[in-house]
């Protein structure tokens, strides 16, 4: 059992208990975990993320409010244990940042790496464990769901601190715990789910999640990201080692991929990849800094490439691991652009047609991609991998 919120006649909403079949009926599971304690004010990760994207899916009619049991948004969800973290980080490093949060008591704010670039509030450990545990929570629905329905719902952790930049020994890159890591092995630990294969579609590189996987031939690792970015991880060439060999997959691509870019991939390595893996469910870091707009990259995504990719991954999750798919929020630093693709990502979710046209009205800024290089990584991307 899980709950859900639910409206009545009088408009206001309350929480009861819905059963897994119920569950198995709706389109969309999600949770939110907005971190607000763990702020640091001009930082472009900063607590404002999550609230503007539950604003706009509220102002577009796509939480349980408008949707009745199309959506459920889950209310009670758990929170991640030491033991959940420590099956992809360093128990060192786990006791350290826990530590840290007097130092974060008494400064306020910290910064928690040597690059300077991540930092930590008194908050912040208890925060990103309940981050963590708010994406294990819909896994949970998920995968229950599932055991009812051929089709379950699709399920979308809003949570931060983002953290497929987070490597075993330490935070990096914004990023705390490896959300989208550790619920690939409470995937495997908890729900047997043997195979599980990562999509990361944010414009940098997903090293801490490719890291910890590297030598495991049973979780394949895909991502896409702008050549050179930062971390300045993901060569082309890097494809796992020893067992792994071959279940990790980095395409880097050139500045001003966009919309043709990237779905040319979808549909020429990424489908195919899934296809010869055959997962067991799919898990997604989707990052939304690829967009046009974003501040810290330069792709030139629109809003309807997201729902592109939305939809064509549920219907990848759906043809080959009985629809078992989450997405775990990680980058996206314009609020407007961030917003309405993720209210994009929904609607792809909830088979409604895409208003991207309308929401990207007001683009004058895109160029001409780079297609000989996109071609020519997608060439050497195949001839690696045999696709």
């Amino acid at each position: 059992m899980t709950s859900r919120n639910k409206c009545t006649k009088s408009g206001s909403i309350v929480c009861e208990m819905m059963s897994n079949e119920e569950i198995s009926g709706a389109k969309v599971v999600y949770s939110v975990a907005p971190a607000l304690g763990h702020n640091m004010e001009q930082h472009p990760e900063s607590s404002l993320r999550v609230p503007a994207i539950v604003t706009t899916l509220e102002k577009m009619h796509l939480t349980p409010k408008f949707r009745g049991s199309e959506i459920i948004q889950l209310q009670n969800f758990r929170t991640a244990t030491v033991e959940d973290i420590a099956s992809v980080h360093s128990r060192s490093y786990v006791s350290n940042l826990e530590k840290a949060m007097e130092w974060a008591s008494e400064e306020g704010v910290v910064s928690i790496n040597s690059s300077g670039d991540t930092y930590a509030t008194a908050t912040t450990f208890e925060e990103s464990l309940i981050a963590a545990g708010a994406g294990l929570s819909v896994v949970d629905s998920v995968v229950e769901a599932s055991k009812v329905s051929k089709k379950p719902p699709v399920g979308f952790a809003l949570i931060r601190p983002p953290g497929h930049h987070a490597i075993a020994e330490g935070p990096l890159g914004f990023c705390i715990f490896g959300n989208v890591a550790v619920a690939a092995r409470y995937a495997q630990r908890v729900h047997g789910l043997k195979r599980v294969f990562i999509i990361d579609f944010d414009v940098h590189h997903g090293n801490g999640t490719n890291d910890v996987f590297y030598d495991d031939p049973d979780i394949f690792f895909l991502s896409t990201h702008q050549d050179g970015s930062f971390p300045g991880t993901g060569k082309i060439d890097d494809i796992g080692c020893g067992s792994g060999e071959g279940a990790t997959l980095n395409l880097p691509l050139p500045e001003g991929t966009g919309d043709i870019g990237m779905r040319t991939i979808f549909d020429q390595v990424i489908a195919p990849s899934a296809q010869r893996f055959k997962p067991d469910i799919i898990l997604v870091s989707a990052g939304y800094d690829a967009h046009v707009l974003d501040p810290l990259a330069y792709f030139q995504f629109t809003t309807g490439t997201y729902y592109m990719l939305a939809s064509s991954i549920k219907q990848l999750a759906n043809d080959l691991c009985g629809g078992r798919c989450v997405f775990f929020l990680e980058g996206g630093y314009n609020l407007k652009s961030l917003s309405n693709s993720v209210a994009e990502t929904f609607r792809a979710f909830i088979d409604e047609p895409s208003i991207a046209a309308e929401l990207d009205d007001d683009l004058g800024c895109l160029y001409d991609e780079p297609s000989t290089k996109v071609k020519e990584a997608i060439q050497k991307v195949k001839h690696l991998h045999y696709l």
